[in-house]
């Protein structure tokens, strides 16, 4: 027999997904709660009990995608196969694959907001997007921040992580912006964002 806070945690699930299907297809203006319960298959008023607001789902959502992102940078960080510089390389590449394949979650996630800071703060300033309750989405950044720039340390050290972190991800953060409006073709550059990727790896290489 299912119990209640089962069924509770398997709504918020579907709630959850649905919400992320919504973002995909069409950007946060896409997702209301109403055409989320609806496409979870609940009632009208379950996406009410579950999230004060729309903007407290999409927080809810941004912070899963920092820590499937965190997660997969940790899985770089801990594989005795790769050199640190195609950790560093595979990594930046992890971030760039996210804002080819789900750009409106990749530009929720890296929304400027100047009304609050966080834990992101540390490393871009301001990362995570909507408003409303962000310490779960800071909480996964954070965890996003600590792996990438464990990976950074381990090629310019320590002292230098937060410095080429920064310039990195501003990099990779470029690249992708590039990319997605178009402007990034190799017509007109004549390079393409693996290269440039490759090219800012190099850079921090050998500078040490």
């Amino acid at each position: 027999m299912v119990t209640r806070a089962e069924s509770a945690a398997a709504t918020r699930r579907a709630l959850l997904d649905a919400a992320a299907e919504l973002l995909d297809l069409g950007g946060p203006e896409a997702v209301t709660l109403r055409e989320v319960g609806a496409r979870a298959g609940v009632t009208r008023g379950a996406p009410y009990r579950h999230f004060a607001d729309k903007d407290s789902l999409l927080t809810a959502v941004a912070a899963e995608r920092w820590e499937q992102i965190a997660g997969q940078v940790h899985a770089l960080r801990i594989d005795p196969a790769l050199s640190a510089s195609k950790k560093l390389r595979r990594a930046l590449h992890t971030l760039i694959d996210v804002g080819r394949d789900q750009p409106h979650a990749y530009q929720m996630l890296f929304r400027w907001n100047g009304k609050r800071a966080g834990q992101l703060e540390r490393l871009h300033r301001q990362l995570c997007g909507p408003e409303g309750d962000p310490e779960a989405a800071d909480r996964a950044a954070g965890r996003f921040q600590d792996e990438f720039l464990a990976i950074v340390a381990a090629v310019a050290g320590e002292r230098n992580a937060q410095h080429y972190g920064a310039l990195l991800l501003a990099g990779a953060h470029g690249v992708a912006g590039m990319e997605h409006s178009g402007h990034l073709g190799a017509d007109k550059w004549r390079t393409t964002a693996d290269e440039l990727v490759d090219t800012l790896v190099r850079v921090v290489v050998t500078a040490q």
